[in-house]
């Protein structure tokens, strides 16, 4: 009987099932992707403990002028972009630059970014009734520093969404291709309203960060918020999760895809529903035109 038994015990694999049982559900399969998810998530306590731990409660943004406010940006986004030139892991070592998914990352997320900050944060100024007050060089009436911040910000946005996104799609796995959509749809609302409040209730303690009226911000702005995540987290998690790997030229095209649709909707918002607040007459956007575009006493 003891020999009968040992092809069964020799056919069996060895470590339950190898690398890839072993493998979290929730973690990529591609092993770049792997790495580079897991140093931005660790790489987020240290900015976000700079800026939400020490500068804010300790009040150090009473002293800073428009230098210290961008040297605050450049030291909580610039390692994204260093340390993984240094420290490289396993996957990319045998990687070119090019073909690294934290490159691939950044890129993404660089334009999509830039693209909130520069044009979208004006919808923000129109229809939900911020403002910024703290002493900034800017670029579009945009802070130089919201630039740099946002992109430090919407990298742990997105890493977290790869990953439950993943874990989701595992889980439902076994279900009409319907039912799947339905909850991963579910799912992107939930989290894209959930980080959007999540957001705006973390700074609310930052004084130059203004809104007329910041309880209908929480609510209902945070909702207009959303919309940037609810199109670009399952957009996002499409880079390198399949055999299929991503030029940067793919990356490029598909961040700046997703910034035009949320451009459209952000638009489609202000021309149909309108401000969530009263804005004053200086603020209003001429309905002709776009957020950006301050069309006053002038018809088109």
């Amino acid at each position: 009987m003891a020999a009968a038994r040992r092809p069964a015990a020799a056919g069996k694999p060895r470590g339950g099932g190898g690398g890839a049982a072993r493998r979290s559900l929730w973690l990529a399969a591609d092993g770049s992707k792997r790495w580079g998810e897991a140093f931005f998530l660790l790489y987020t306590p240290f900015w976000l403990t700079l800026c939400l731990g020490v500068v804010v409660p300790f009040k150090l943004y009473e002293r800073f002028t428009e230098l210290e406010y961008l040297v605050l940006g450049l030291v909580s986004t610039v390692p994204a972009f260093l340390i993984p030139l240094f420290f490289v892991g396993k996957a990319d070592s045998v990687r070119s630059l090019k073909d690294r998914y934290w490159v691939k990352a950044n890129i993404w997320i660089i334009i999509f970014s830039y693209v909130g900050n520069y044009f979208w944060t004006h919808y923000f100024f129109t229809v939900l009734g911020a403002s910024y007050t703290f002493p900034s060089w800017r670029m579009n009436n945009v802070p130089h520093t919201t630039f740099l911040l946002t992109h430090a910000c919407f990298l742990f946005y997105h890493m977290t969404s790869n990953m439950t996104l993943r874990r989701l799609r595992h889980s439902t796995a076994h279900l009409p291709q319907s039912i799947r959509w339905l909850f991963e749809a579910a799912w992107v609302l939930a989290l894209s309203y959930f980080i959007a409040y999540l957001e705006t209730l973390a700074i609310a303690n930052f004084p130059y960060y203004e809104f007329i009226d910041r309880d209908v911000m929480y609510k209902v702005g945070s909702l207009f918020y959303a919309i940037y995540f609810i199109v670009s987290f399952p957009m996002f998690s499409r880079i390198d999760e399949k055999d299929e790997k991503w030029s940067l030229s793919r990356v490029a095209v598909d961040s700046l895809g997703a910034a035009m649709l949320v451009t459209i909707i952000l638009d489609l918002w202000r021309i149909f529903l309108g401000p969530i607040v009263p804005i004053p007459e200086s603020r209003r956007c001429g309905q002709p035109g776009l957020a950006w575009f301050q069309v006053q006493n002038e018809s088109i």
